[in-house]
């Protein structure tokens, strides 16, 4: 099976961690959320949620100013 290259990213349900403090809805660098929605190129629309599952911040995000998260190993 060919893997797929992701050259663009983060995309539609990746989680994400923020690279940098987003000053809109008062998030810090290192919080996690998972992308909702491309808004275009180089924004998503990322939903941030506490252990329980309940949103506590919508925002918009650059794709630039996230890291994808990968719970298991890049296949190879």
């Amino acid at each position: 099976m060919a893997v797929e290259e992701r050259d663009e990213g983060p995309f539609l349900l990746d989680v994400v961690a923020l690279l940098t403090d987003c000053s809109a809805p008062r998030l810090a660098r290192g919080q996690v959320g998972t992308v909702v929605e491309e808004l275009g190129d180089n924004t998503v629309l990322v939903e941030f949620s506490d252990d329980q599952g309940q949103a506590y911040a919508v925002a918009p995000c650059a794709r630039s100013q996230l890291l994808v998260l990968h719970y298991v190993p890049e296949p190879v």
